[in-house]
């Protein structure tokens, strides 16, 4: 993608195909997603290294191992999600 960021874009394409222009897009979407949940995968590791992992942000009740297991980067308690 950056060796063709100077270059215009070509959205010459088959006619039941994405554009070029669409499909970085969708792969540039992607990247910020992947580095959002990476964030979010520091901020788990932190909790879990200073001992709040399974301490709810909102309720401050207990978060079940196994919701952590299934959603590690997860901050509130199934009975505060269900409320949500």
């Amino acid at each position: 993608m950056e060796a063709t960021e100077l270059d215009p874009p070509d959205d010459e394409h088959d006619p039941e195909g994405s554009t070029i222009a669409y499909e970085r897009a969708q792969v540039s979407a992607l990247v910020d997603q992947a580095k959002e949940d990476l964030k979010a995968l520091d901020v788990a590791a932190q909790r879990v290294a200073d001992g709040t992992a399974t301490t709810c942000d909102r309720c401050r009740g207990t978060i079940a191992v196994e919701r952590l297991i299934a959603l590690p980067t997860t901050v509130v308690c199934v009975s505060c999600a269900d409320s949500v």
